[in-house]
């Protein structure tokens, strides 16, 4: 049995001006780049360039918009060694991003938003990040109903992942997100966050996204979530990282990548040591 690989961790890096957490901030192609690389030095292994802010109350840019502010970031970043994917519901952002550099498709959309989507994960064997998802957040509140939400929310995964095998895509390639924040409130988060093991049984990689959202400054700062500091919010994160890890997730994504390496690394040595590890890895462990 080889080691376990170590749960990834992917950083953010929005270059947006209206991003839920840290729009704005990276919004300058020299501050995005800069900032990539800073993500690197904090122990992301893959950057997820985004140019369009999913969060409640955005508004879509146009094609060309989003095209300006995601292409020079990842051909700068992707041409030093950077691992790269795009945070993007566009098929043309998708391919353009790939022909510079991109290796994976982040599609929190699942395919959705854009029909053409799956055909250019098939075409180009790009990895691709299927979200379960309900429709955009603007429009998301009637769609919160669940009667249970891990059940359903599998089931449309799956529904998902049909598609994108039925056009193509190799199921080696398909990289399963449950969706946390999105279309769904606190409670639903936290029961899926407890049922993390049944999504990484569904023999796809799995990527949990809980980074700074909303219901983790609600359980912060319950009188009022915008209180929540942004230190406690990553703190949070790290420890839902570990859970992630210790459920065999494939990466984490997050903002801030140190503590969540840190939480990663310790979880890994734990898998490592386990008794589903043979005492040869054990060992090997043992003396590293």
């Amino acid at each position: 049995m080889p080691t376990p690989e170590r749960t990834k961790i992917m950083g953010v890096l929005n270059v947006t001006p209206d991003s839920f957490s840290d729009g704005g901030r990276y919004f300058d192609h020299d501050a995005a780049i800069a900032h990539g690389f800073e993500l690197l030095r904090s122990g992301a292994d893959i950057i997820d360039v985004g140019g369009e802010s999913t969060r409640p109350g955005s508004v879509r840019v146009d094609e060309a918009e989003e095209l300006r502010r995601v292409v020079p970031v990842i051909r700068e970043l992707a041409a030093a060694g950077a691992v790269i994917s795009v945070d993007t519901m566009r098929s043309k952002v998708a391919e353009a991003s790939l022909n510079v550099g991109a290796r994976i498709i982040n599609d929190v959309s699942a395919g959705l938003s854009d029909p053409t989507m799956l055909a250019v994960a098939s075409e180009t064997a790009a990895p691709v990040v299927l979200m379960h998802w309900r429709g955009y957040l603007d429009r998301a509140s009637a769609s919160f109903y669940y009667d249970d939400v891990v059940a359903e929310v599998i089931a449309e995964l799956k529904m998902r992942i049909d598609e994108a095998i039925t056009v193509g895509v190799e199921p080696d390639n398909i990289i399963l997100d449950p969706g946390l924040g999105f279309s769904k409130n606190a409670e639903h988060n936290w029961q899926i966050l407890g049922a993390l093991d049944e999504f990484a049984n569904l023999d796809h990689r799995l990527l949990v996204a809980a980074s700074r959202k909303r219901f983790i400054s609600t359980l912060l700062s319950p009188k009022d979530p915008k209180f929540a500091e942004e230190s406690a919010k990553d703190q949070a994160t790290a420890a839902i990282s570990a859970l992630s890890a210790r459920a065999g997730a494939w990466a984490v994504r997050v903002h801030e990548p140190t503590t969540s390496a840190i939480a990663a690394t310790v979880i890994n040595a734990v898998n490592s040591h386990s008794p589903a590890a043979t005492p040869d890895v054990r060992a090997a462990k043992g003396n590293a």
